[in-house]
């Protein structure tokens, strides 16, 4: 099976999930091994499914501003984990292509496969909800007409970014490209790195 096909299938039935509940305090139900790829795509796509309700929520223009603080501290802590996991699916894909000698004058892609799972997650969690909003009794015609076009382009979409993923695994399987895995290094929710984080130990 192509591993975007099992990042489809994953993504999808982690949406359905949580959607049982639709509950951002909800726990994580996952169904797969620990330690399989499949755990880890769906702990993945749980985290962006939660962090996707808390951005709905955090937009509410009479929400309280001290939840509101609270809301974007736990989104910035939900973007470190979302970053710390795209870093474990590179290292499931790092291992799996370990014994692959890169061909004479194999090049580099822009971007590594798991960032490109990444984008293929947030698409499903898009054409799900755009779903929604197509076949909404409560929105207009036009609402449903403009939102069932988004639709079929999200789809495209999916198939367009589904295929780059396994033309990307496969040329690094036959070392045509190189896999080279750079770590985000993010400085903002780091103490030693964030300015007004460690200053604050100086006053």
């Amino acid at each position: 099976m192509k591993i975007s096909l099992t990042c489809i299938q994953v993504f999808q039935r982690a949406v359905a999930a949580y959607h049982l509940h639709n509950n951002v305090d909800e726990a994580e139900h996952n169904p797969f091994s620990e330690g399989s790829f499949e755990h880890l795509l769906f702990a993945k796509n749980h985290v962006d499914t939660v962090q996707w309700h808390l951005e709905d929520i955090v937009r509410d223009p009479n929400i309280d501003p001290v939840a509101g603080i609270a809301l974007k501290r736990r989104i910035d802590k939900s973007n470190q984990v979302r970053t710390d996991m795209v870093e474990q699916i590179d290292d499931y894909i790092l291992t799996l292509y370990a014994g692959v000698d890169a061909v004479p004058g194999a090049k580099l892609n822009t971007e590594s496969p798991a960032w490109a799972i990444d984008r293929l997650s947030i698409l499903i969690l898009k054409i799900y909800h755009m779903q929604e909003e197509a076949v909404r009794v409560d929105a207009s015609p036009e609402h449903r007409t403009k939102c069932t076009a988004k639709l079929r382009v999200l789809l495209e979409q999916q198939t367009d970014l589904s295929t780059s993923i396994d033309e990307l695994l496969t040329e690094i399987n036959e070392g045509k490209k190189q896999m080279k895995v750079y770590r985000q290094m993010k400085m903002y929710n780091d103490p030693s790195l964030n300015p007004v984080l460690y200053n604050l130990e100086k006053k």
